[in-house]
């Protein structure tokens, strides 16, 4: 509607513009018939233009008076569904917003703990990894021959200590083939076993010989609780 009147308007002003010169030009023709009939029809053109320009501020107040209206009226529904919220209702909401809290203070909690693990692990690693590159050439390389030893020998730590430090067999100072016997990771009882199994096969030796040679300074070197375990696995 509020087109429409603009519509009409803007044709009653061009018509308005076009009767006015319409008469100016036939008075000035001396054609005072024809004048004054363009000066009622611009009459008629500037009467309709008053009535346009009413129409229009009719049609844009009651609008505006419609808007704040609605808005009222949502803004009213809206306290009135808040009010209106029933036990149940606030009972339910509740509960979910306290599952929602609950299950946010996980998700970050074990955020947290991921990010501590994984800042603990890196931060292992990282010492380790120095760790592993302030140790001496030698230190290495006697880790590596106890390793060879222990593995392909079935020898004890104590017969590997010596082994390593020995004038006649690897030569290592005493430090270094400590560090040896430090770090290295092996299955001793494991070891007792497979000697006294070699033993008893190829040399038939008793229970109790087989023992003392495992425990023997001048054999094997395993404690006694490697021993005896070697003992009481064998087959």
């Amino acid at each position: 509607m509020d087109d429409l009147f603009m519509i009409l308007l803007l044709v009653s002003l061009l018509a308005l513009f076009v009767f006015v010169i319409s008469s100016v030009i036939a008075f000035v023709r001396k054609d005072g018939l024809k004048g004054k009939k363009m000066l009622k029809f611009s009459g008629i053109s500037f009467a309709a233009i008053i009535v346009m320009t009413i129409g229009v501020g009719a049609t844009f107040e009651p609008t505006e008076t419609s808007n704040k209206d609605k808005e009222k009226v949502e803004t009213v529904s809206k306290v009135e569904e808040k009010v209106e919220e029933t036990p149940e209702e606030k009972a339910t909401r509740e509960a979910k917003e306290a599952e929602e809290k609950v299950v946010a203070e996980q998700k970050a909690k074990e955020k947290a703990e991921a990010k501590a693990k994984a800042d603990a692990e890196a931060k292992a690693k990282a010492e380790a990894k120095a760790k592993e590159e302030s140790v001496p050439r030698e230190y290495k390389s006697a880790l590596k021959k106890a390793e060879q030893y222990a593995k392909t020998m079935q020898m004890s730590k104590a017969g590997i200590y010596d082994q390593l430090t020995s004038e006649y067999g690897e030569k290592f100072p005493a430090e270094a083939a400590q560090y040896a016997i430090d770090n290295i990771v092996f299955d001793w009882k494991e070891n007792a076993l497979k000697k006294a199994q070699s033993y008893a096969e190829m040399m038939s030796m008793s229970d109790s010989a087989i023992y003392e040679q495992l425990v023997s300074e001048y054999g094997e070197k395993f404690t006694p609780e490697e021993a005896q375990f070697a003992i009481d696995n064998l087959k």
